[in-house]
């Protein structure tokens, strides 16, 4: 029987590290603590070794496609694939940020949906037969799906809109942000939202084709909003602690064997959501 594995993206701090944190009490295998910076890695695994707990690390910077590339050889090579992946690094600037709305654009699609889509185009052929694959989306993304155009919002929830449509869409929003027509294009005036509409909507495509693809192999993908949860994105008076906002996300991650649903559902509080 090989040993079970699971990957946390951007899991220093924050949601991420809280994941990692639960993980570790709760699923039966190696659980890996990655990011971009290996010092403050290696110093979030010794905080939880701290707490009795032992999760091994990897560094992973989901930008740099090397590193991902690296990082899905290192478990195709020492695990024969992965078992849960959760894809949670990303970024938003704070509300004063003065940096122009179009880099903002440019910089949150990057890392959100870019480099989330780069991870899950190497570690998704990796995800063994009753895997769990969990996006880290957010209630923002929902509230700004709501604010797009009827067109936009058609597409969004297509059963058929595919990744390169979906691409598509996401490039454009940051042509027409940097041009400051994204409002009379149809999109929110929230580069975050849209980024999380993105990730929500890839999840769904990824959910169809692995179901297509793979049939028999009950893989599971789905997104999740944690909730509003003190971290460096939000605000120090958001209500859940770190370990509440890592309750979904984990909740997912350690669906039953033989689960069928949910997949390819926006999930908050443990429960699949409209969309």
């Amino acid at each position: 029987m090989s040993t079970k594995v699971a990957v946390v993206s951007g899991s220093n701090k924050g949601i991420g590290l809280a994941i990692v944190r639960a993980l570790c009490k709760q699923f039966k295998g190696d659980v890996y603590l990655t990011s971009r910076d290996v010092g403050r890695g290696e110093e979030a695994v010794k905080a939880l070794n701290s707490e009795g707990l032992k999760p091994k690390f990897h560094q992973l910077d989901i930008n740099d496609l090397n590193s991902i590339k690296t990082a899905a050889a290192y478990f195709k090579e020492k695990y024969g694939g992965v078992d849960i992946l959760i894809n949670n690094a990303g970024i938003a600037f704070k509300a004063s940020d003065p940096t122009p709305f179009g880099v903002q654009a440019e910089v949150i699609l990057k890392t959100n949906f870019l480099a989330t889509r780069d991870m899950s185009t190497h570690f998704l052929p990796l995800v063994r037969a009753g895997g769990r694959v969990v996006n880290v989306s957010s209630m923002i993304g929902a509230s700004g799906l709501k604010q797009c155009s009827p067109e936009l919002q058609q597409r969004f929830r297509s059963e058929d809109i595919t990744e390169d449509e979906l691409v598509v869409l996401m490039q454009r929003f940051v042509s027409e942000a940097k041009k400051g027509e994204h409002i009379q294009r149809g999109w929110p005036d929230m580069a975050y939202a849209v980024s999380k509409i993105g990730v929500t909507v890839l999840s769904m495509i990824h959910a169809r084709r692995l179901s297509k693809e793979r049939p028999n192999d009950g893989v599971l993908v789905n997104a999740c909003c944690p909730g509003w949860v003190r971290t460096d994105i939000a605000a120090p008076g958001a209500p859940k602690s770190p370990d509440e906002g890592a309750i979904t996300p984990v909740y997912l991650a350690l669906l039953p064997p033989g689960a069928v649903e949910p997949n390819g559902k926006y999930v908050s509080d443990k429960e699949v959501q409209p969309w």
